[in-house]
């Protein structure tokens, strides 16, 4: 687990970090997929969201799980090459991967909802939080059938899980992304609290 002992990375580094991991999570991945396979632009589809779950809505779940695939590592890759330098450089970098993902200035700053690039910066910096949210969202999700609301439990899980096992820094940061990940799906806890959001399996 990479928890650092305390800040102690010269504010340039931690500012280039940032810069870094925020341009790595800009890149759209399920936007360059969709085109490359000529499906046009995938944000004139369904919700005109750039992640994996719209993607499905094209029809090709091998593009949903390239681009699901693609936004974890925007934020594996980031935390993983910054942590060559110090583990407080690796937080700062997962970070901005996560904020590149949903704020990207390659499209005017409207970007996806963060979920995909929230799990690549937690499997990189602690594998424990992890697989603590893939049993949350496993559990949620098979006794709700709502992905929304199986994501939102288990982002509230792993702060909490990562603070009990003597992770305070990240456990920080994961309460933070935590936060963006529930402005991002504001629209979805509309419609969960409504009775209308879509169900794991149908295609709306």
């Amino acid at each position: 687990m990479l928890e650092p002992a305390a800040f102690t990375s010269s504010l340039t580094v931690l500012v280039i970090a940032l810069i870094f991991g925020y341009l790595l999570g800009s890149i759209p991945s399920g936007v360059i997929i969709t085109r490359m396979a000529g499906l046009g632009d995938v944000r004139n589809i369904g919700s005109g969201n750039i992640g994996a779950t719209n993607v499905l809505r094209t029809g090709r779940k091998g593009l949903a799980a390239l681009t699901l695939l693609g936004d974890a590592l925007k934020g594996a890759v980031a935390v993983l090459l910054a942590a060559w330098y110090a583990p407080d450089a690796a937080l700062l970098a997962g970070f901005g991967a996560f904020l590149g993902h949903l704020f990207p200035v390659w499209l005017g700053f409207k970007g996806g909802k963060g979920v995909a690039t929230y799990l690549g910066v937690l499997i990189a910096l602690a594998l424990p939080g992890a697989l603590a949210f893939a049993v949350v969202w496993l559990l949620v999700a098979f006794t709700t059938k709502y992905s929304s609301l199986a994501a939102l439990v288990a982002a509230v899980a792993v702060p909490i899980v990562l603070w009990i096992l003597g992770a305070p820094y990240v456990a920080g940061l994961f309460a933070l992304l935590t936060i963006f990940v529930f402005f991002k799906h504001r629209t979805n806890i509309t419609r969960l609290m409504a009775g209308t959001e879509s169900r794991i399996g149908n295609k709306g």
